[in-house]
């Protein structure tokens, strides 16, 4: 099923109103279609003083936006070594603090480890380890599931060293983003750091003040607040316009790039493009592993071996409408208001970077209202 010109136009009209209405300072939106681009916009300045012009070619950091090409990465590592996300993690990490576990449960937020008690700086990878090894899990495996918003990044890194002697952000480099021409980093190099621009942090609302989650999140010993506190560092927006954050490699929070890299990766997470994901680790990101109440986020969430779908409702119809109509649909949104996201049915990818950010949790409407333009005649 096409994507049609009237269905493109609307997005742009979107696209165009957050700029008019919504506050937006620099945005790229990508989207393709079966292997092609078929829209590529950026307007806007990179930052505040208007000195320098946002245009497709420029970088932004995502947040966790980054997890779903981490999240690849590992699944291809662990191909390579004749290994699967049904392996237990103990098999490449012996130290690994839920015996039981697979990386299927990692990936899929199950093993209880948001939270750290071991104080650890998230830019000292053996520290953020250690801290691992000796976390005692906040519920047992196979007790529900809660997003691990600043621990998941060392939790695929640690093992995608362990099995090929690279960071993953250079195993990402080497086996899926060069491959792939792709203008997405998980470590930054120094060349490309004048290409970023400055984010801006968001303002709350009232209906974002009444959420439970901020709730909890302003609430000093929540397990909420805890879990989005460590491992410790970068948690204000300045730290993250550093050029320290941009080179890390974090695989949780840290990448850089354009909205049409990231959109391209969808093309080859759904196979709509040659790519170096095989079928059986694009299969593992599509489908469906650990749904219902987030005990993180504290709403419904469903998660594969590394993405976010839409959760439904009883009658298996979507309660959100984050990922398009398409049930098979999957991607991740970043802190701010950063989206990418692909559909398996339609061939459709799509992404969405900016530097003026918003508070929410999810994607907002500056974000959903294109998803569900794009998504509108089809």
């Amino acid at each position: 099923m096409a994507v049609s010109p009237s269905a493109l136009g609307k997005v742009m009209e979107v696209f165009e109103r957050n700029f008019r209405d919504r506050g937006e300072l620099g945005a790229s939106v990508s989207i393709w279609w079966e292997g092609a681009e078929i829209l590529s916009r950026g307007d806007g300045w990179c930052e505040r003083e208007k000195t320098r012009k946002w245009t497709t070619d420029t970088l932004i950091p995502v947040y966790s936006a980054t997890k779903v090409p981490a999240a690849a990465t590992l699944l291809l590592a662990l191909e390579s070594r004749g290994l699967s996300e049904e392996t237990p993690v103990r098999e490449v990490w012996p130290r690994f603090p839920v015996a039981e576990a697979s990386f299927h449960h990692v990936l899929s937020h199950q093993c209880g480890l948001a939270a750290l008690d071991q104080r650890a700086s998230v830019l000292e990878h053996a520290a953020v380890v250690e801290a691992i090894e000796n976390q005692t899990p906040a519920w047992r495996l196979g007790d529900g599931h809660g997003y691990h918003p600043r621990t998941f990044g060392a939790l695929l890194d640690e093992p995608v060293r362990r099995l090929t002697g690279l960071t993953l952000g250079g195993c990402w480099r080497e086996m899926i983003a060069g491959p792939l021409g792709l203008d997405f980093w998980i470590g930054l190099p120094e060349n490309h750091w004048p290409r970023v621009a400055r984010l801006y942090p968001g303002k709350a609302g009232k209906d974002d003040l009444a959420d439970a989650f901020y709730k909890q999140l302003t609430t000093s010993g929540t397990y909420t607040r805890r879990a989005f506190s460590s491992p410790r560092g970068l948690h204000a927006i300045h730290e993250m316009n550093e050029s320290r954050a941009w080179s890390a490699g974090l695989p949780a929070l840290g990448g850089v790039g354009t909205a049409s890299a990231l959109a391209k990766f969808y093309q080859a997470a759904i196979g709509s493009i040659e790519s170096p994901l095989s079928p059986h680790v694009r299969e593992a990101l599509a489908v469906p592993g650990s749904a219902g109440h987030d005990k993180v986020l504290l709403r419904p969430t469903v998660f594969t071996s590394g993405a976010q779908q839409d959760p439904l409702d009883e009658h298996g119809r979507k309660i959100r409408r984050i990922y398009g109509p398409s049930i098979s649909a999957f991607g991740h949104p970043g802190a701010g208001g950063s989206h990418g996201m692909g559909d398996p049915e339609t061939g459709v990818s799509f992404a969405y970077v900016m530097n003026q950010m918003d508070l929410s949790v999810m994607p907002g409407l500056k974000c959903v209202e294109m998803v569900d333009a794009l998504f509108s005649e089809m």
